[in-house]
Parts: C-alpha cells; sequence; structure tokens
C-alpha cells in the first residue's frame, strides 16, 4: 500500500492539536514541524487506535532551507504554522506573511503538489453579518494585521497556483475549537471532528486549482457559506446549537444592532479606537 505523506506546519498549536489525532489513519505518515516540540498523542484528545507514523522536525517556517528539505517526499502540505493572534506589524509580516511565502516557496521547490493554507475569517473582517450566507469568495476586509497576514497568504497561494501549478486550498476559519465560549461563536464555530473532515476532504478533491472555503460546521445560525466546501466534499455534521442553551441563559439572544462584535465577521477584533485595535 502507498504511503500518503503529509507535512503539518505549526504542529506544536492548538488547531494542530485538535486535528492530529483525527488523521492519523494506516497508510498515511505525518512530518510535525514547529519551533518547539509537538506535545504527545496521549495528551491529546486521541480518537484512533491507529499506530501512529509520525515524524518531527523543529524549526521556523521562515527558514526556507529547513522547510524545504521538511517538504521533500510529501504529497500534501498542511500549513497551521504562524502567530494566530494579533501582533505587531513587523512580527506579523515576518511570521505569517514572510513564513506563508516560505512555505509555498519550499513545496513549490520540493515538487509539494498540493499546499492546505489556514486562512480567517479575519481576512474578511470588517465585512457585515447578513441574512443569507456570506460566500467564500468575499472581498478582503481584514480588520488587524493578523487579518491582513492572511489576505497575503490567499494572494500566495493564488499566485503559486496560477504561476507554479499547485492546487491552493484556502480555509477561512471561523473558530476551530473543541467548544464554543460566546455568542458569536454560535455562528463561526467549527468542531474538530468537522475540521478533520474538511482537512480529509481538501487531500481527497481531485484538482482542485485554487478555492477559498469557509471552516465553520453546519451551525443553525451560521453566517457563512458551507456551498463551496461542498464543492470539494466537505459535508460538516455537527451544530454549534448544542450550546446555545447555556450560552442564551448567561449572555441573552444575540441582540446584533447592540454589539458591533456581532454585527462585522470579525466580531470584537473589528472594535476600534483612534485607529487602533483595543
Amino acid at each position: 500500500m502507498t504511503t500518503q505523506r503529509i507535512l503539518i506546519t505549526g504542529a506544536s498549536g492548538g488547531v494542530a492539536g485538535l486535528l492530529r489525532p483525527r488523521i492519523i489513519a494506516p497508510g498515511r505518515s505525518l512530518r510535525l514541524l514547529d519551533i518547539a516540540d509537538p506535545p504527545e498523542l496521549s495528551e491529546l484528545d486521541s480518537i484512533t487506535d491507529s499506530t501512529p507514523d509520525e515524524e518531527i522536525v523543529i524549526g521556523s517556517v521562515t527558514d526556507l532551507g529547513l522547510m524545504e528539505q521538511a517538504c521533500r517526499g510529501m504529497d500534501a502540505l498542511i500549513h497551521l504554522g504562524g502567530l494566530s493572534v494579533e501582533a505587531a506589524a513587523d512580527d506579523i509580516v515576518d511570521v505569517n506573511i514572510k513564513g506563508t511565502i516560505t512555505a509555498l516557496e519550499a513545496a513549490r521547490r520540493a515538487g509539494v503538489p498540493r499546499v492546505i493554507l489556514a486562512s480567517s475569517n479575519h481576512a474578511v473582517g470588517f465585512q457585515p453579518r447578513t441574512d443569507r450566507p456570506i460566500p467564500a469568495d468575499a472581498p478582503h476586509r481584514p480588520d488587524t494585521y493578523y487579518g491582513l497576514s492572511k489576505v497575503a497568504m490567499e494572494g500566495a497561494g493564488r499566485m503559486y497556483h496560477d504561476r507554479f501549478g499547485i492546487d491552493v486550498i484556502c480555509l477561512r476559519i471561523g473558530s476551530w475549537f473543541a467548544g464554543v465560549s460566546d455568542l458569536r461563536g454560535l455562528a463561526t464555530w467549527m468542531s474538530p471532528a468537522d475540521g478533520a473532515r474538511l482537512i480529509e476532504a481538501c487531500l481527497r478533491v481531485e484538482s482542485p486549482g485554487y478555492r477559498v472555503v469557509w471552516g465553520i460546521s453546519r451551525n443553525t445560525r451560521r453566517w457563512f457559506s458551507l456551498d463551496e466546501g461542498e464543492a470539494v466534499g466537505y459535508h460538516p455534521v455537527d451544530d454549534s446549537e448544542i450550546f446555545a442553551p447555556a450560552l442564551i441563559a448567561e449572555h441573552g439572544e444575540p441582540d446584533f444592532d447592540a454589539d458591533a462584535a456581532l454585527n462585522r465577521v470579525g466580531g470584537p477584533w473589528t472594535y476600534v479606537e483612534l485607529g487602533k485595535r483595543m
């Protein structure tokens, strides 16, 4: 049986911790790259009895030589590496933007045919919530330097597909967590199981070219379209509504007119004062 070899950057992060135990499978090898050792599988929410075939690489996504070496022999790159919160512009540019370009260039040099990029709802953070699901190709309206880095990520992915023919799928992730902690999350949540379903669909789909897909579950209160995900074979099954009774009992029903965080895609990241995020 041919082994499918996948490189995951940002392997010590929270999203990778949700994903890893759910995509381990016979005939699949994972190479895990981060600046720190990833947690042991036993420390994660393991749901598989399969023996993991994993290799660890310590280093930064901004190191082209290391990334090219890590990409050698890989069938796909899942790029989760980078800063996951707002930070100083220089740091965002160095780690997120340079890191993404480095990852794509390393994949090109090593002949990796498919790259999955972890974009974000913050690439369109100032997009207003609407009564219709927002399509995955909604125009860029970044809410922060972090959001701007995801705009750059999507643009870099587009260029590496158009210029070099790499299949690139950008995932505009809503809220990829184990549960929902606020009212906004009822619209933006992606469960760990659905996150794995999305990645599996992106790995399986034949010749996707360049795509942008929302990373959300089948939430009753969702703001984002599922059409683009279904086009690549992603059919989420979980619904954040299971968390709604407790959240509404604590906070009341969402008041979209009173709170900008519930009326813009980026939520609290769109609060501004004198041009600065609060």
